[in-house]
């Protein structure tokens, strides 16, 4: 039963979906501005928030957290140097999505979700 558990499941088994929100949250690191599903969009959303809470810092410790979680070297590198200082003094909320519409072929709601 799955009483009081809030995580999205997404059809995935737990492996498969933590890579697919890790690169997903890479993206959006990345780009910037990523076009996804909604029900992905609300599950990295919060990694997402606490990726760059924890970049604004800056140090040797929150980079080597973020290693742990980011996939790729330059997503880290761009969290600590471009977004860690572009975020110092904002409190949270660093994310914004925006509906577009459904998708042809199943009819799934997508939205685009970018840093602010």
């Amino acid at each position: 039963m799955r009483h009081r558990n809030k995580n999205k499941i997404l059809d995935r088994a737990k492996g498969p979906r933590e890579l697919m929100l890790r690169n997903l949250a890479s993206s959006i690191l990345l780009y910037e501005k990523v076009t996804t599903t909604k029900a992905k969009a609300q599950a990295v959303r919060p990694m997402v928030e606490k990726i760059i809470t924890s970049a604004k810092a800056g140090d040797l410790a929150a980079r080597r957290g973020l290693i742990k979680v980011l996939l790729q070297k330059n997503s880290v590198k761009k969290a600590i140097e471009v977004l860690g200082v572009r975020y110092k003094e904002r409190p949270g909320g660093y994310t914004r999505t925006t509906k577009i519409g459904v998708r042809a072929g199943d009819g799934a709601e997508m939205v685009q979700i970018e840093l602010v």
